[in-house]
């Protein structure tokens, strides 16, 4: 079998998955379309991943990380309506520490208070900025940490390591915010990066996932498993995630969005190395390089 049509291949497998796992939403604990960092063990000279980015878990180590358990001093982040009215007073935010083992960047803890006055993020890249309109009120925690994680530009540098397509995923997004990722599509470990803590969920069926929606990534399986990686959703066909939310959204591209259709027009590198084995480090052709991320 040629390596297109294996490809294609596991497209189309990848794809009925899809299709019954939409079918099972109302049953199923969560979706594994989409994860982000990873405890990597080395057993026996094999590298096994502990999550996965598309489909495909490890069963009782993603169970694990779905069950979280704070500190006796951390207690779960509130989670406001999207449709209260917040002030600074009425959120209070908590970070605890990813001890998933996922190679990390740390640069400290978010503040507890967040400031729900931000409205916008912008992306400068390689190729111009992408804004975003944050849905602040709805995941205030969320975007408290991607405004601290820009303010230490954290950012500054990286490349979006992954381009899912309905071609090799059934999905269509953008996956960025792994410090440690290549994006050249060999490096086995990429979107295993962190920023060395996680946070809850929030404003989970706030915003349908279709064509640009901004949301939080995490490890396939898990809840409360927030960091830093993010996507950026290009097509409607990522709306099927809405089926059964597990993926925080923080926004919607309101300018670039030509940006993104031409990334996904370039194609994507198909890593045969990936440790996830379903497409979590497939690159974009097209270097995306993000050069600095500020929150106003």
């Amino acid at each position: 079998m040629s390596g297109e049509d294996r490809q294609s291949q596991l497209a189309r497998e990848h794809k009925e998955r899809q299709i019954q796992r939409a079918q099972q939403a109302g049953k199923a604990k969560r979706n594994t379309f989409i994860g982000a960092g990873a405890a990597v063990a080395v057993v026996a000279g094999g590298v096994i991943a502990a999550t996965t980015l598309l489909g495909g878990s490890s069963g009782a180590t993603n169970e694990a990380a779905a069950t979280p358990t704070p500190s006796a001093s951390e207690s779960p982040s509130t989670q406001p309506s999207p449709s209260t009215p917040l002030n600074a007073g009425a959120v209070t935010c908590e970070y605890r520490e990813d001890t998933s083992g996922s190679p990390a960047k740390k640069v400290g803890y978010p503040p507890k208070k967040p400031n729900l006055k931000l409205k916008t993020m912008t992306i400068t890249t390689n190729h111009g900025d992408i804004v975003i309109d944050l849905a602040t009120e709805a995941a205030p925690c969320s975007v408290n940490s991607m405004a601290f994680l820009a303010k230490k530009n954290f950012f500054d540098n990286t490349r979006c390591h992954r381009l899912a397509t309905p071609e090799n995923a059934g999905l269509g997004l953008l996956q960025c915010g792994d410090p440690q990722a290549k994006a050249d599509g060999k490096n086995p470990t990429d979107g295993q990066g962190s920023s060395g803590y996680v946070f809850n969920d929030e404003n989970l069926g706030g915003l349908s996932y279709g064509r640009g929606t901004v949301a939080l990534a995490q490890p396939g399986d898990a809840s409360n498993q927030n960091g830093s990686q993010f996507w950026i959703s290009y097509h409607e066909e990522t709306a099927q995630l809405d089926a059964a939310a597990a993926y925080t959204p923080i926004g919607t591209v309101s300018k670039g969005m030509e940006i993104i259709d031409k990334i996904a027009a370039g194609g994507w590198i198909t890593n045969p190395d990936d440790i996830t084995g379903d497409g979590g480090s497939n690159a974009p052709k097209i270097p995306v390089i993000i050069k600095d991320v500020k929150l106003s």
